[in-house]
């Protein structure tokens, strides 16, 4: 039979457990707008007195009581999964189409002070000297702009260059990042497979820890894999970044500079084995830029300067000048190497040099007139030019659009993670309510049974006396 103060301990249980409950739903509503914080819930289990058969003990089968029995971390691992994934994606289309736009917006095509607009000038200085081949005005106006044209290359050729390095610099500031993160998994690992070794409930360690692996994600497309004993291994491509307690870093190796990029490439690698990191997300982006983007565009580019110069050249070292001259280059290289657009230059500087005429000694246009023909050419650096702007142009909008796409799946992704996961204030409030109603309603049985215990130890017997 159940002993007549059971009743205190089965009330006091139900106060322990209504208070728990009651902690819970006030760190819930305290983390609400913290960052990566996951909703709690105090499980409840009813407690069930020995039912083991003894000879002088019996028991009525009531329960003696409540107790939590675990603090739950509402998180689904399979919604925690698939947004790290849609983050990885979306970090890495974001980061790519940001290289796309600087490099729009460096060309700024079409616009009166583009390249292709300076091109067309040079061409319409030609034409003007073919008009009027004795005036030295026209000559000098030609020079000029056939400069402005030869600066443009250099100048477009030194802004890719400069965002190459820019990525340079950010992407070892973001391996640094990265090694970082992955060593504080590795201690978080540590803490939360010691704390559960010994009961404790490790919740916000491994908020914090997701924060991190999501920050991984973002940065390097990296995933997650738990243990049974509550550590988890990150993986970046097919290698293994954290495993449990130890981690491995990254680094970046090879090329300082554009111009150095072919002849020994720019490599994000494993520090320990050498081997190249298949990353994803925002690293993966920049390094896909540094290797294949920029590279691309600097060699059309490149090509367009060549095609420039070598038709020039090859009409112009063909006719004669003024002075009589001839075999003249037009443009040259201020390497003295071969020209690219990053070192085509203007090989001449007096008006009397450039070669107008098809023969000696006259003042005949011929020249001249094949040289501003050169513009509309199928196959001359404009045609060429407009060729790479547009390809450019094609792929950075199917970069846009991609990721316009990928912005509103990651979006739903994240509203049904915080559906399932977030702090929802006003659900929490209710449950505030309800353990606040559990409290007062085990108070008064304290209460009740406190009396019942009175009346029985203080006043029975006293009938007659």
């Amino acid at each position: 039979m159940a002993s007549s103060f059971g009743g205190i301990n089965t009330a006091l249980t139900s106060l322990y457990a209504q208070r728990r409950a009651l902690d819970v739903t006030g760190q819930n509503i305290a983390n609400a707008n913290t960052e990566g914080y996951t909703r709690q819930r105090a499980e409840m289990q009813s407690q069930v007195g020995s039912i083991s058969p003894a000879m002088y003990s019996r028991t009525d089968g009531l329960g003696t009581g409540v107790a939590v029995s675990d603090v739950q971390r509402l998180r689904d691992e399979f919604l925690e999964n698939r947004g790290r994934a849609e983050h990885s994606k979306s970090s890495y289309l974001t980061q790519t189409t940001s290289a796309y736009n600087s490099i729009e917006d460096m060309f700024a095509e079409p616009g009166d002070t583009a390249l292709a607009a300076q091109m067309h000038d040079m061409w319409g200085g030609w034409n003007d000297v073919s008009n009027n081949p004795q005036l030295a005005a026209t000559r000098s106006t030609l020079l000029q702009q056939s400069s402005t044209v030869a600066d443009g290359l250099n100048s477009a050729h030194s802004s890719l260059a400069a965002q190459w390095s820019q990525n340079n610099t950010q992407l070892s500031a973001y391996v640094n990042e990265v090694n970082t993160a992955a060593t504080s998994i590795a201690q978080l690992n540590d803490s939360i497979v010691k704390a559960k070794a010994t009961g404790l409930t490790v919740n916000e360690l491994e908020d914090r820890r997701d924060l991190q692996v999501m920050k991984l994600s973002e940065l390097t497309g990296a995933t997650a894999s738990a243990r049974a004993n509550g550590a988890v291994d990150v993986f970046v491509g097919n290698s293994t970044l954290v495993s449990e307690f130890t981690t491995r870093n990254l680094e970046v190796s090879g090329a300082r500079r554009l111009d150095d990029q072919n002849a020994d490439p720019m490599t994000l690698r494993w520090a320990d084995t050498k081997t190249a990191v298949q990353a994803g997300g925002t690293m993966g982006a920049m390094a896909d830029t540094m290797t294949t983007i920029i590279p691309a565009i600097s060699d059309a580019l490149d090509a367009v300067a060549k095609n420039l110069a070598d038709k020039v050249n090859a009409l112009h070292s063909s006719g004669y000048s003024k002075d009589g001259g001839t075999g003249r280059d037009f443009f040259t290289s201020s390497s003295g190497g071969d020209i690219t657009a990053g070192t085509i230059r203007l090989a001449i500087t007096d008006p009397d040099e450039v070669a107008v005429s098809g023969a000696p000694g006259t003042l005949d246009n011929t020249i001249a007139e094949q040289m501003a023909d050169i513009g509309e050419a199928m196959d001359g650096p404009d045609r060429e030019y407009r060729g790479m702007i547009g390809q450019l142009g094609v792929a950075s909008q199917a970069t846009i659009r991609r990721n316009d796409i990928q912005a509103t799946v990651t979006e739903q992704v994240d509203a049904s993670r915080e559906a399932y996961s977030g702090v929802n204030l006003d659900e929490e409030m209710t449950n505030l309510l309800t353990y606040q109603r559990g409290y007062e309603a085990a108070s008064r049985v304290l209460t009740t049974i406190d009396s019942m215990l009175d009346q029985l130890i203080n006043r029975t017997g006293l009938v007659g006396r």
